[in-house]
């Protein structure tokens, strides 16, 4: 198949469309250099010009001060999971845990190993339905960071606004929104998100980290997990990915174009609102996971009367050419994820299929 079809998969996920035009056309040769972008050294002056022109984009998208380093590192958000606490969390010190479903979990188990953690809030009695609410949160003003998941893929659950942390540093795993609305990056001591999502392809994983952070670690830290080593070098303390960071920026200037921040999040949230209208003017026969003022914009989550529809309901979507709307293999359901990239036109699709599903088969 060469036409392409909507592709609602929950990561590695759509790419915009030009993106993908003018990386086509680099994979070949990259105009001026006569060879692929795929094989040109990391130290050469090409190299050097796409990713400092990728972090100067970067910083200008999101009002990025220079109190921050911003890093292109590897290993996903699943290896931050480990790098955070190594480097932050000090001997004999303990940080705060705020769980909010499956990825929130793993980045505890990881920290765990490292030093002690204390669960701040958690909404898993609840199976993941909502984020606590401030009141709710036990925060300790002795803890080294308060680390939460501004948004979770598998349950669909989105902070609408970061926990108020007063002067603890506040680390964020973005992997799955970061760049879907405006951020306000001055608020947070760390910021981490794999680029699979809504910044390119997999392989990368950036990282906005707050300069004085960068003193806490330990000296005898590996060179690859030590956040201050990757600052010194500017990200090329080895080989980098160094066509993930090429992708990345070619991302990061579709963001700009398309108006920045503000645009781009107001344009997902028409895309997510015509999704949970749908879904809330069927009669329940499709059922939201997440709670109302707690729904994620990236991935929408949700339920039909039996697993047996669902499975149909899978199939014959596939069969329309709307792909990747199984939902994760822990928790079953539908998940329709549609970051950044995503077309409303997908949406639309989906919304008008589900319509005539739920009328053949209710």
């Amino acid at each position: 198949m060469t036409n392409r079809i909507f592709n609602f998969a929950a990561g590695p996920a759509v790419l915009p469309e030009p993106v993908l035009e003018e990386a086509r056309r680099d994979l070949l040769a990259l105009p001026g250099v006569g060879m692929s972008v795929m094989e040109i050294s990391h130290r050469s002056k090409t190299f050097e010009a796409i990713i400092q022109g990728c972090e100067a984009d970067i910083r200008e998208l999101a009002g990025i001060s220079s109190d921050y380093h911003v890093l292109f590192l590897q290993g996903g958000a699943s290896l931050q999971f480990a790098m955070v606490p190594m480097n932050l969390l000090p001997a004999g010190g303990k940080a705060d845990y705020i769980v909010t479903g499956s990825w929130g979990k793993k980045a505890v188990k990881e920290a765990q190993k490292i030093g002690t953690v204390q669960i701040a809030g958690s909404t898993e009695p609840e199976n993941f339905t909502r984020v606590p609410a401030a009141s709710e949160l036990k925060l300790d003003p002795a803890a080294a960071y308060v680390h939460y998941t501004s948004n979770e893929t598998i349950h669909g659950v989105e902070w609408q606004q970061e926990p108020q942390t007063a002067d603890v540093a506040l680390v964020c795993d973005a992997s799955s929104d970061i760049f879907s609305r405006p951020i306000e990056v001055g608020k947070y001591g760390l910021i981490y998100a794999g680029a699979q999502k809504n910044l390119g392809p997999s392989g990368v994983t950036l990282v906005i980290v707050r300069n004085d952070l960068l003193e806490r670690g330990p000296k005898n830290l590996p060179a690859m997990l030590d956040y201050r080593v990757q600052a010194e070098n500017k990200s090329l303390y080895n080989t980098p990915p160094a066509f993930g960071v090429y992708i990345m920026g070619l991302t990061i200037k579709w963001l700009l174009a398309a108006g920045g921040l503000e645009a781009i999040g107001r344009q997902n949230a028409a895309k997510a609102k015509l999704l949970y209208d749908a879904i809330d003017a069927s009669g329940g026969y499709y059922r939201p996971h997440a709670r109302p003022g707690h729904r994620s914009h990236m991935n929408v989550t949700f339920r039909l009367p039996a697993e047996d529809r669902e499975k149909k309901f899978v199939a014959e979507a596939t069969a329309a050419h709307l792909d990747g709307l199984k939902g994760h293999r822990s928790v079953g359901g539908i998940r329709a994820s549609i970051y950044n990239a995503f077309p409303k036109a997908g949406v639309e699709k989906l919304v008008e299929f589900m319509q005539e599903f739920a009328t053949k088969n209710g």
